[in-house]
């Protein structure tokens, strides 16, 4: 059974004018799609940054045939919509701008907060470039990360493949609907993620794998990651604009680097001179860069610093949660209500008591 709103959050989602950053602004304003769509235009105009054509748009839109045919593709063929406002939403990916107000997922995963590595490269993989991407991750599965990648030729699928051989959970961003995979040879690998995993698209079905959804497809794997790993890639690569989105998201990213003679390394070593990406040549190497290696943690806190924290501070401490689950600072400072500055000073002086551990990513957690 779907919440309700799904069928206006569909709806909102192909209201000419609104896009993915103006219809989150809505949504967290009106809290959910049928509240937007029953506003009055007085309302919607008086929200800033709307405008009359916009709110003219929303109030204008009739057809909803197409948010009710894809409102019966989603029931009969057990896809997961998640809306931004849902806790179910992916955590990093809701701290990008430009993330999607609506995703479709279908396979066997929660976006908890596990680490997430996206795996990325060329469509015309060299051996090396093979050995890399097999050598990494197999050597990643100590650290149970999921991994993210496109399900495209080359690096792509075998980054899936190799991730299921090691037992790891793994995602394909599509850019397309989910009633088909792009490249059809790939379905049996999709179909395998889906067992500890999944495809993930932001796309209606019906939509076709078009040239222009893959740089938006690209976002979303940036976004979604911890880091993202480039191996082998041209310098006009798609790759590449994958890891400056993942720049532009603060993220981390790392890369493989390759003889000067070679084109399908010369995306990589284009990021690593132009300091877009970390060198790295191992799984070890990613892990410094993360601080997955930490052999030794800050004792726990005693109860007695409590007295050193003022009231702010105490206020971070109690939306930490005890299990020690990680939140990245943006959310941290939003749920106890005050400015990122302020909660990014209250942290650091707690990880400086013990406290708390503060993480590449802009992600903390108590100890």
């Amino acid at each position: 059974m779907h919440h309700p709103d799904l069928l206006y959050q569909l709806a909102l989602s192909r209201v000419p004018q609104i896009g993915h950053i103006t219809a989150r602004s809505l949504l967290e304003h009106f809290g959910t799609a049928e509240a937007i769509f029953k506003a009055k235009s007085s309302t919607l105009q008086s929200i800033d940054g709307l405008g009359q054509v916009r709110a003219r748009a929303i109030r204008q839109f009739k057809d909803f045939s197409r948010s009710e045919q894809e409102l019966g593709f989603i029931s009969r063929n057990n896809i997961n919509a998640i809306s931004i406002l849902d806790k179910a939403y992916p955590h990093q990916l809701k701290f990008c701008a430009d993330a999607p107000a609506l995703l479709f997922f279908k396979g066997n995963f929660d976006f908890n907060e596990r680490k997430t590595v996206a795996v990325i490269g060329t469509r015309h993989n060299s051996d090396y470039g093979a050995y890399c991407c097999k050598n990494l991750i197999e050597d990643l599965a100590a650290y149970e990360p999921v991994i993210v990648s496109g399900i495209a030729y080359g690096i792509d699928v075998l980054a899936h493949k190799t991730a299921m051989q090691h037992n790891l959970p793994t995602i394909g961003v599509v850019g397309h609907g989910l009633d088909s995979i792009y490249p059809a040879t790939h379905h049996k690998v999709a179909q395998q993620a889906m067992q500890n995993g999944g495809l993930l698209s932001e796309y209606f079905s019906e939509t076709p794998a078009d040239k222009q959804h893959f740089p938006a497809r690209n976002r979303i794997v940036a976004g979604l990651a911890d880091v993202t790993v480039v191996i082998e890639t041209g310098v006009k690569g798609g790759s590449v604009i994958t890891a400056e989105l993942a720049n532009g998201y603060n993220r981390d990213v790392a890369a493989f680097p390759g003889r000067s003679s070679d084109v399908r390394s010369a995306g990589c070593n284009y990021l690593i001179r132009k300091n877009k990406a970390a060198l790295i040549t191992c799984a070890d190497d990613l892990a410094d860069l993360m601080g997955w290696n930490m052999t030794s943690k800050p004792k726990k806190v005693q109860k007695q610093l409590f007295v050193q924290l003022n009231n702010l501070e105490q206020k971070l401490y109690s939306n930490l949660q005890p299990d020690g689950s990680i939140i990245h600072i943006d959310e941290l400072a939003r749920i106890s209500e005050m400015p990122h500055s302020t909660a990014l000073s209250g942290i650091l002086k707690m990880e400086m008591y013990g406290m708390v551990e503060y993480m590449p990513g802009n992600i903390c957690r108590l100890l």
